[in-house]
């Protein structure tokens, strides 16, 4: 079914928070945006709400940036094989 929602089909959940992972990364290493965000700062107590989730899965994206890697690599290749 072409017209299923992202949170019920795994395969285009799990692109969408890779997709996350990478852009949230991506916009607290830009020092410029992540100062607009307030997410640059490493005291965790700070960030709640919509900058705890931001903040959250940039952690996600530093630490396990290997796997993170590995996992958009398989995501893509998926994508154009089906």
């Amino acid at each position: 079914n072409a017209a299923m929602a992202a949170i019920f089909n795994f395969q285009s959940l799990l692109t969408v928070v890779l997709l996350l992972i990478c852009t949230c990364r991506y916009l607290r290493a830009n020092s410029t945006t992540a100062s607009m965000l307030g997410i640059k700062s490493e005291n965790y107590r700070e960030h709640t709400g919509f900058r705890g989730i931001i903040w959250k899965l940039a952690r996600i994206g530093e630490r396990l940036s290997p796997l993170v890697a590995l996992a958009c690599i398989s995501m893509g290749i998926s994508v154009l094989v089906m």
